[in-house]
């Protein structure tokens, strides 16, 4: 244990050092952090040139420095849009973690310890040279014994310790953060914390990915222009994973006048697999770049790379179907209203201006044709004004926000000519048929009748119940104010400071009282009357260190402090 407290000191020291090396000392000064490197003179100066690059960068820079952890952290919140300002998940979303790859021998070594026999049981060969290598893990091509071409993602040794220590500081940084960063409060710091740590030991665990990839499958059985690798269960556990090898190009790789690619259908393809993962399977794909999507025969996708996945419910796909189908149409009270429904505000917000402020960023795309529309920059400021409005967003909202970007960034590149609006239009309206059809048991419209059914059955008997209370004097209203509590928490540290206050005069009046009547000394001096004295220096001193200073320590406020 003290070993383990010593390391983590050390390393909490280094993470000090590193923030104010990049330009974030200010930070350090104003939390219990800069304890750690001896206050203001313990930490390093930001270097000139540094000074000149904007902080998204070496935001940027920061992390890399920091080591894996944060690496992967930072590509996290490049998927958070609804956390961080548009200039800093552009900029992490080019964060790559590449290292230098670990042998031959190390890599053997891991699948053995995870297999529990050498490598050469199960592998005819395994190419030594990394496809690709990151972080956490790097994969290999290999060859079963019975010929099946696959690749082996294997995770680096000793990774997982260090990873969940650095987890352990980074909750402790976001409590700090909690206390002195003014807008962590629209999101508790430790609760995302909390979530990031879930997704990096999720990460580490490689048959959640199996999972994914089994899952996404069965989703895609039906849809024959969709290809997932498929996984081996036999040689795949939690520190290796091996599946089957998709040989193909990267979608945005596509020659233009090639005729064995058709990129308008590729591109039609990728819209109707988007709209189906999200409306249908309620399963989509969290991290869609090009890299993760290759092109096989016959036009077919084959999707890569599952660590990340989005996961909605019935009514999260119905949401956003009215959302997208809002959006098409410019409604803004049906935008504001969903937005502050599925949000979760920080604080009661003013609807009326909210709406209104929705129909300015609206405004700004009104009498283009959809075609003319930028998608990515009208959802960007969508959620910067939940942001504004300190609306929590839901993270899976968040998540597919920046998925959708992401492909229509694809989708621009390889069909620069196609209208990604409104190619996606009739999907939306075939959806909001199909969930309000009368004909259909699973659609929408029943449910609608049973809960007007429900309210017609309820609302009779919540009335008369508060008929009979009002009638029995048993009615009563709870009123929630913060100013009261507020109010409440000023006269109690009041009372305490005067409670303080009257025992040090009493010291004081005794220690004077001991010191005429009974001058017990110890080498000349009187004991007594010094530790009344003592005592009474030590309360009024506690009490005006609390009066001057608990409360008063403005937060920091990031978005005023960026724009600088």
């Amino acid at each position: 244990m003290l070993k383990k407290a010593t390391a983590d000191l050390a390393r909490l020291r280094t993470i000090a050092r590193v923030m104010a090396r990049h330009g974030f000392g200010e930070w350090i000064e104003r939390t219990r952090l800069g304890a750690l490197v001896g206050g203001r003179r313990g930490l390093p100066k930001l270097a000139p040139e540094e000074q000149r690059v904007s902080t998204a960068r070496r935001f940027r820079n920061l992390l890399v420095e920091l080591g894996p952890t944060f690496v992967k952290v930072g590509q996290i919140l490049s998927a958070r849009p609804d956390i961080l300002p548009t200039t800093f998940t552009d900029e992490l979303a080019g964060l790559q973690d590449a290292v230098p790859p670990i042998s031959a021998a190390e890599m053997r070594a891991q699948i053995a310890a995870a297999l529990g026999a050498p490598a050469e049981e199960f592998f005819a060969s395994i190419d030594d040279t990394p496809l690709a290598s990151a972080s956490i893990a790097q994969v290999h091509r290999a060859v079963l014994k019975t010929g099946e071409r696959v690749v082996i993602k294997v995770q680096r040794p000793g990774i997982a310790p260090t990873i969940r220590a650095d987890l352990d500081l980074l909750i402790y940084l976001a409590k700090i953060l909690e206390r002195s960063v003014a807008e962590v409060g629209i999101y508790s710091a430790s609760e995302v914390a909390r979530e990031f740590e879930r997704a990096l030991l999720s990460e580490l665990d490689f048959t959640n990915e199996a999972n994914n990839l089994r899952a996404f499958a069965r989703a895609a059985a039906k849809r024959e222009f969709i290809v997932l690798p498929k996984v081996h269960d036999a040689l795949t556990r939690k520190t290796i994973l091996t599946m089957e090898e998709l040989i193909g190009i990267k979608i945005t790789d596509v020659p233009k006048d090639s005729p064995d690619y058709d990129r308008a259908l590729l591109a039609s393809r990728l819209v109707e697999e988007g709209f189906t993962e999200v409306f249908e399977d309620g399963l989509f794909h969290g991290d869609p770049h090009p890299g993760n999507i290759l092109v096989l025969p016959g036009n077919k996708l084959g999707l890569l790379d599952l660590g990340l996945v989005g996961r909605l419910s019935k009514s999260m796909q119905e949401t956003i179907i009215v959302l997208v189908m809002a959006i098409a149409l410019r409604d803004a009270d049906t935008l504001a209203r969903l937005i502050y429904k599925v949000g979760v505000p920080d604080e009661r917000i003013n609807l009326s201006r909210f709406r209104s402020d929705i129909h300015e960023v609206l405004d700004r795309y009104l009498g283009l044709q959809l075609a003319e529309v930028d998608s990515p920059m009208l959802l960007r400021d969508l959620l910067d004004l939940a942001m504004r409005y300190r609306i929590r967003v839901p993270k899976e909202f968040a998540l597919l926000s920046k998925s959708s970007i992401t492909l229509e960034g694809i989708l621009r590149r390889i069909a620069p000519e196609m209208d990604v609006a409104a190619a996606a239009l009739p999907h939306s309206k075939r959806l909001m048929l199909e969930r309000y059809n009368p004909r259909s048991l699973s659609g929408g419209f029943f449910k609608m009748l049973l809960t007007l059914q429900g309210l017609v059955q309820d609302v009779p008997t919540q009335v008369a119940q508060i008929l009979m209370d009002l009638e029995g004097g048993k009615f009563s209203v709870r009123m929630i104010a913060p100013e009261l509590a507020s109010i409440d928490r000023h006269i109690k540290a009041l009372g305490v400071i005067i409670f303080m206050g009257l025992i040090a005069s009493g010291l004081i009046i005794g220690s004077f009282t001991l010191l005429a009547h009974y001058p017990w000394e110890w080498r000349g001096l009187p004991v007594l009357a010094l530790l009344g004295l003592a005592s009474a220096a030590w309360l009024f001193g506690a009490a005006v260190t609390w009066y001057l200073f608990s409360g008063r320590l403005k937060k920091i406020h990031v978005r005023r402090w960026l724009k600088k």
